[in-house]
């Protein structure tokens, strides 16, 4: 365990009973950076493992299934700790709670890099999925702790800002990575990061905790959660191996659901729940996290697939499918900081129905694109469309979580929302799984009806449906034959995508409404009025 040095804003904030009081301006630059290059870490593995998924399949002989679970074992461990770092953080100390999960992140990340198989690669992925969610609530609750309410949505937008530019880089450098050394080496990227982090926190970051320092930690809640999650992610995942009638997957499925119940249940009536209910009587908070629920499964489950249509079907480097994305980010990045003090002029509401209806025809855009589609004429305009909708979105959502809690439960509020936007992603890229393969085997069923078809070369391609894109068509097949079905592969692979995109576009048109209907009309803070 690291040895955590009190700076000269430790004693105001311990002794604060608000749980916090703001530091000096001369403090707030480490604050950010700390929590900047923390979060990145967590970010950057969000983004960059899905640029190495094609060359997982190719070195690891792993299926899509396989490098699914990949990015699911990540997102399962964090989503379900999520809240329970937000508590941890509160009650033992926030800037403890994220230095460890800063150390477990760093190391599951060597873990990840010198793995042998893909059963390894998952069960390191999982643990840095563990440390993320130490280290993700501690953040956004630090900042949120540590700034004046007056500055604190423009820190938060600055702090989504840096975090997204970060995430953009590591795809790009990422790709490189593959393509001139190994896939390995996309992982040892966070080990400098983590340095770096560690020297901040100790040195420049204040302390802060909940005032409550005598609440039980709920285990139970956390438990529930994880195995609920888990087991209902398994269910999704697995029927496209095994089929919705398998007697595992029936049982996982309708399991996992009656274990998310009973933990809403025990929430319900525990004394110190991971999950209080009570911050849900506010609408604004109710309003933002059912928003954040909805767009980020939009956004999570189809950015899953791009990478695979850039590199498997479009023919695009590691290196050039990871820059692809880099106009969206530097939308985020560059205007995140500016839609961060919209809601101090405009309120929440507008921007958060304008941003999501944006998104919507960004996803929509998606559905452009064929086979060898062009980038700058066929996939660049739904890129920047779709960034700018996120761009108005991140940071005035992300403040209208932070401001509608006491600052006493910032921890918790953060953990609560980074989890619905985890485990929205977790559940779409299970889900929309499930509707790729379905439409990719319905439009692969249509092009193997070719009666000049060999029996031998359908039955091959039969049993790697699963692989999607990367089935690898039989060695004895000559050219012709060959480049047709390369061709009736990618194409099944894009009607399947388009599916996908069109279901993204749904998804956040419903996150806007959500917002006409929860989010209130004027820029508000409940902290004031909300009882701990």
């Amino acid at each position: 365990m690291a040895t955590f040095v009190q700076t000269p804003c430790d004693e105001a904030v311990i002794r604060s009973k608000a749980a916090a009081a703001p530091c000096p301006k001369s403090s707030e630059r480490w604050i950010l950076t700390a929590m900047i290059l923390g979060s990145s870490m967590v970010f950057i593995d969000s983004t960059v493992v899905n640029v190495a998924l094609p060359a997982l399949q190719a070195n690891l002989n792993a299926s899509v299934v396989d490098v699914q679970w990949v990015v699911e074992a990540y997102s399962l461990l964090l989503s379900a700790l999520l809240l329970l770092g937000g508590s941890l953080g509160d009650h033992y100390g926030r800037r403890r709670v994220f230095g460890i999960g800063v150390i477990l992140f760093s190391l599951a990340s060597a873990g990840c890099g010198l793995a042998s198989n893909i059963q390894q690669l998952i069960l390191a992925r999982a643990m840095q999925g563990a440390g993320g969610a130490l280290l993700v609530p501690g953040s956004l609750a630090i900042i949120s702790a540590s700034f004046r309410e007056e500055d604190r949505g423009r820190a938060i937008g600055t702090w989504s800002g840096f975090t997204a530019i970060t995430a953009a880089i590591g795809p790009v450098i990422g790709g490189w990575l593959i393509e001139h050394i190994s896939w390995r080496a996309v992982f040892f990227i966070n080990l400098p990061l983590a340095i770096v982090v560690l020297l901040i926190s100790i040195y420049r970051v204040p302390e802060s905790r909940n005032e409550n320092e005598n609440a039980r930690i709920d285990w139970f809640g956390a438990v529930l959660a994880t195995i609920g999650l888990g087991s209902l992610v398994y269910g999704l995942i697995e029927s496209s191996r095994l089929g919705f009638s398998h007697p595992a997957v029936l049982i996982a499925l309708f399991g996992g659901s009656f274990l998310l119940l009973v933990f809403l249940f025990v929430e319900a009536r525990t004394r110190n729940p991971m999950l209080p209910l009570s911050l849900f009587h506010s609408r604004d908070f109710a309003g933002s996290n059912l928003l954040t629920l909805f767009l980020y499964s939009a956004l999570t489950g189809t950015f899953f697939f791009l990478p695979l249509n850039l590199i498997q079907v479009q023919n695009y480097t590691a290196t050039a499918a990871g820059a692809a994305l880099l106009p969206f980010i530097l939308i985020v990045f560059v205007l995140s900081r500016w839609s961060g003090g919209l809601v101090e002029r405009y309120g929440a509401k507008l921007p958060l129905i304008i941003g999501p209806i944006i998104a919507a025809a960004g996803f929509a855009l998606f559905v452009v694109p064929g086979v060898g589609a062009d980038y700058w004429s066929k996939f660049f305009p739904a890129i920047v469309v779709l960034g700018l909708g996120m761009a108005v979105s991140v940071a005035p959502l992300t403040t209208t979580v932070m401001n509608a809690v006491p600052r006493n439960r910032v921890g918790v509020a953060s953990g609560i929302n980074n989890a619905v936007a985890r485990t929205a992603g977790l559940l779409a890229i299970a889900a929309l799984g499930v509707v790729m393969l379905q439409v990719f085997n319905r439009s692969l069923d249509h092009h193997l009806s070719a009666p000049e078809l060999p029996a031998s070369v359908r039955h091959s391609i039969d049993d790697q449906r699963i692989n999607l894109g990367a089935v690898i068509l039989p060695s004895e097949i000559g050219p012709p034959m060959r480049e047709m079905m390369r061709r009736s592969i990618n194409e099944s692979f894009v009607t399947g995508f388009r599916s996908i995109m069109l279901a993204g576009a749904a998804l956040a048109l419903v996150s806007g409404m959500t917002s006409l209907l929860f989010i209130g009309t004027r820029p508000k803070n409940n902290a004031s009025s909300m009882k701990q």
